[in-house]
């Protein structure tokens, strides 16, 4: 699989900005409830777990594992950016601070793709050149 996938520009919202604003700057950053300390993914001002709103930032490792994935071969035509893509691996990632992101994974040979295989965060610009969409590659040990 390839990393010449599109790149669209994200909807940014006041509540996601900050995990957008790092993703440009090449750093992968999570929301972390004060009061509980779950690990808050989609990015949002307020515990899913506990409903408080004592949210705060910090920089995750950027180190997960595939937890399941599919390879999109067809229906790209429901998102323009995608008609001419080539194939298209979307993925659950559980990261190793414990939430599942989904997301690509890229420079994977579709033999290589499994349940259980380790990756780390790329950063890929988006296609208007402000921003990075956050994706996964096999770590290089695999």
């Amino acid at each position: 699989m390839t990393t010449t996938l599109p790149s669209p520009a994200p909807a940014i919202t006041e509540e996601t900005r900050p995990y957008w604003e790092a993703a440009a700057a090449g750093q992968l950053t999570l929301p972390r409830c004060g009061s509980c300390s779950t690990v808050i993914w989609y990015p949002r001002g307020f515990c899913p777990e506990c409903q408080a709103t004592d949210v705060e930032w910090f920089e995750a490792s950027g180190r997960g594992v595939v937890y399941s994935y599919t390879i999109s071969r067809r229906g790209r035509a429901h998102n323009p950016a995608f008609a001419e893509a080539p194939e298209v691996v979307l993925a659950y990632v559980e990261l190793a601070e414990g939430p599942r992101v989904m997301t690509n994974v890229v420079d994977c040979a579709e033999a290589d793709l499994r349940c259980g295989l380790p990756v780390h965060v790329v950063f890929h610009p988006t296609d208007d050149g402000k921003g990075a969409l956050v994706r996964f590659a096999p770590d290089p040990a695999e």
